[in-house]
């Protein structure tokens, strides 16, 4: 007997595709540059927001976006990989590749807040570095594209092995919701309305903070003194 699961609450599915779109278009304007780059600055903030918005919720949230739901240690990913592990949401093994998705997208947003391309783009966050700090952050950021191409690849590879080898649609439920099981699951996806407005003032509040309106004004530079002659 089939029963209907529901999984991913509407918070989770919309964070998931904004982050696609957010992320891709990141990966786009950074290929491009040139005056692209301007978006990309705007979208690495976007992205900051989304990340701020998922850790809290998956602190406080509905019980299948909980940390604690599907990470599960190297116990959980034994026994998922012997074969031994049942349950909705990520698998053990799947929760490695969230953990790392959001790390190194987390760390992709941040790095780039402190870059620039010694042309005309410079992140909302440079002046807190000196000039060497950021040619160095701007270095690493720039060869972690590749890392994260790879990464994102690989999670794309992974879903489509489940569909088309082990007949586990892992894409559906992220897009409705719910999934059929033939084993019955707790269902928690009611959403607490204070938690959710908590974790989209955090969201908000990692923008605010990586679009750097706090910083004060660059002092002017003072215009040359032309002697008269």
């Amino acid at each position: 007997m089939q029963h209907r699961i529901q999984v991913w609450d509407w918070p989770v599915r919309i964070f998931h595709w904004l982050l696609v779109v957010l992320v891709g278009a990141a990966i786009g304007t950074a290929l491009v540059g040139g005056n692209a780059m301007d978006l990309h600055g705007r979208l690495g903030i976007a992205v900051c927001g989304l990340l701020g918005f998922r850790i809290v919720w998956g602190v406080i949230g509905t019980r299948t976006a909980r940390f604690t739901h599907f990470v599960r240690g190297p116990a959980g990913l034994r026994d998922y990989l012997q074969g031994r592990w049942q349950g909705i949401g990520h698998n053990p093994l799947g929760a490695l590749s969230v953990l790392m998705l959001l790390g190194l997208f987390g760390f992709q947003a941040v790095s780039g807040l402190f870059s620039n391309d010694d042309i005309a783009f410079s992140g909302p966050l440079r002046t807190l570095v000196d000039k060497a700090s950021s040619d160095y952050i701007t270095g690493i950021h720039h060869d972690m594209l590749w890392w994260m191409a790879a990464l994102l690849a690989l999670h794309i590879g992974a879903v489509l092995y489940y569909r088309m080898l082990k007949k586990e649609d892992l894409l559906g439920p992220m897009v409705r919701g719910w999934k059929y099981s033939e084993q019955p699951g707790e269902e928690n996806t009611a959403i607490n309305g204070l938690a959710l407005l908590v974790a989209i003032a955090a969201g908000l509040g990692c923008a605010v903070l990586a679009s750097g309106v706090w910083l004060p004004e660059p002092a002017p530079v003072a215009a040359p003194i032309t002697p008269d002659w």
